[in-house]
């Protein structure tokens, strides 16, 4: 089965979490969880990072837009990851080590 575009973005940020020592949870949608939940839930250096990935010209769903939101309101950093800013990601991270 061929990869998809986004689950290429997720692999490489997989990578660049993986590098940087960062702890992450990938929680699964269902009938029975919270709706629009980021794609990466992690801890680095104690501090909380929500990631949703997104290829191409995707875009966050209201939904995810509002938990993004509520995440940056308790203090936490989410931001919305694709291909071409996978660098930010990577800055992120050095800012959360220093």
């Amino acid at each position: 089965m061929a990869a998809t575009p986004e689950s290429k973005v997720k692999a490489k940020i997989k990578a660049i979490l993986a590098a940087h020592g960062a702890y992450y949870a990938m929680p699964i949608g269902s009938t029975f969880g919270n709706s629009g939940v980021p794609d990466f839930l992690c801890c680095v250096n104690g501090r909380f990072l929500a990631i949703e990935a997104k290829a191409g010209k995707g875009r966050p769903t209201l939904l995810q837009d509002k938990q993004l939101e509520q995440i940056r309101n308790c203090g936490g950093q989410a931001l919305v990851v694709h291909e071409n800013n996978l660098d930010e990601l990577q800055q992120i991270l050095r800012n959360i080590h220093e």
